[in-house]
């Protein structure tokens, strides 16, 4: 394997730090406003069911990353599981997809949705203040992490707290103003008609909602005790956040009715203020503030890492892949991603990029999963102290998942899917472009993807 930068790491994150970046890298803004398109296509007992099924789906993609995690606590994630499974190449066309385009879009994307929360809150005319806000949240977060990971985990344990306050006043909420009629929220309002989606259409922005638990495996070589680490902080992570998301939509479907939910364009904002009035939706919407910056946080934190992994190994410029010796942090790296999300944020072109890259994101999940089944085969005498259970039945659960969520991705979206492929087939030339320019200066590799 190529000789890496990413032993320079310091391992100072701990479990509690680990479980906040599993919560806080899946729950953004998602829970907030998804439910209500959720509850236009399903009835109570199904919408909530939705969200059970997608949260035990994506336990069983948990599972998987908490083997890959244990096998190799090393920074960068998929791009490393690609890399030793399938060789260089496939791992280059991962790492182009997400860190230099999926990563910095969403940073952007969501930068955006903090900026005009934070303005909604404070009464700020957005279109005015959206934009510096969302870059100067952007430079502030990458300002805090050149500090190094423990600065980047303390800001980050602050606002996933914050996000969890501010959905336990959501459950408060919608509990106090339907206590005298909870089992009116197992009832579909026969006013609302209800289409018929597929269940996998019903299911996809659930799952959506629930993505981002990968960030943590980005970070494993600042986690401590990794292979105990790891496993224990994605279970508890994602556990965590089902028991929010499940109580979560209870809440809104009994402070709201099932007909209130499903009509509603900003249900958390409706039912802050349907109990606190003004103050409730302005209370709720620094919450949704807290969520997304807590988000960009981790997205920063994870996608330097990544580019800073794939820059070690002579596939982006070189002074990309140092890690600062006094603070351990990929200065350069953050800088980089932190810049081109700026850009983003500031030119607005950040939804096409994720549109784009939605299918190309999902293609890496699967085939990191994947390498499960290569390290099964390859390494079945090397000692594992964490292994996923029912294998192979939960790691081919997940890929069927995934690949569902491809196809349906695809149907109801050729033209996005068609791009996201385009995207990472352009990673091709690149890739030997990056070989040649930097092949005579790079350690030379027994896997090399060719």
């Amino acid at each position: 394997m190529p000789a890496m930068t990413t032993p320079s790491y310091l391992r100072r994150l701990n479990t509690w730090d680990a479980s906040m970046i599993v919560i806080g890298g899946i729950i953004g803004a998602g829970i907030f406003l998804t439910p209500a398109s959720v509850a236009q296509h399903a009835s109570p007992v199904v919408d909530l069911s939705l969200w059970v099924i997608a949260g035990l789906l994506t336990l069983a993609g948990v599972l998987c990353y908490g083997e890959l995690g244990a096998r190799r606590p090393e920074t960068g994630g998929i791009y490393i599981y690609l890399r030793e499974a399938f060789g260089l190449l496939p791992a280059f066309l991962f790492g182009w997809t997400m860190a230099l385009v999926n990563y910095p879009g969403s940073i952007a994307a969501v930068a955006t949705v903090f900026a005009e929360y934070l303005c909604a809150a404070l009464g700020l005319p957005s279109p005015l203040y959206a934009k510096p806000l969302a870059v100067g949240a952007i430079v502030f977060i990458v300002g805090i992490n050149l500090f190094g990971i423990r600065a980047g985990a303390w800001m980050l344990n602050i606002f996933t707290m914050l996000k969890l306050v501010a959905i336990t006043l959501l459950v408060v909420a919608g509990l106090v103003i339907g206590h005298d009629h909870l089992g009116l929220a197992w009832m579909a309002d026969p006013a609302v008609p209800l289409s018929r989606w597929s269940f996998v259409g019903a299911l996809m922005p659930v799952l959506f909602t629930y993505s981002g638990f990968h960030y943590l495996n980005d970070l494993a070589g600042e986690v401590r005790n990794p292979q105990v680490t790891l496993p224990r902080a994605l279970a508890l992570g994602i556990g965590g956040v089902m028991a929010c998301y499940v109580l979560a939509n209870f809440a809104y479907l009994a402070g709201l009715g099932h007909a209130g939910l499903a009509a509603s364009t900003a249900p958390a904002a409706d039912l802050m203020r349907k109990l606190f009035g003004d103050h409730g939706a302005t209370v709720i919407a620094v919450g949704i503030a807290c969520s997304t910056f807590g988000y960009c946080t981790i997205a920063i934190a994870g996608g330097a890492r990544v580019l800073q992994t794939m820059a070690a190994d002579g596939l982006f410029f070189r002074a990309v892949g140092r890690v600062e010796i006094r603070t351990r942090a990929p200065q350069v790296a953050l800088a980089v991603l932190g810049a081109w999300a700026i850009v983003l944020a500031w030119s607005g072109s950040f939804n096409a990029l994720l549109n784009y890259t939605t299918v190309g994101e999902y293609l890496g999940h699967m085939f990191g999963v994947g390498t499960l089944f290569w390290y099964r085969k390859h390494f079945i005498d090397q000692p594992a102290p964490y292994r996923v259970p029912f294998y192979p039945l939960l790691p081919l659960l997940f890929v069927l998942t995934v690949f569902a969520v491809i196809v349906a991705s695809a149907i109801y979206s050729p033209g996005n899917a068609g791009m996201s492929l385009l995207i990472t087939a352009m990673g091709v030339p690149v890739y030997y472009i990056w070989r040649w320019w930097s092949g005579r200066h790079a350690t030379p590799s027994p896997r090399d993807g060719q």
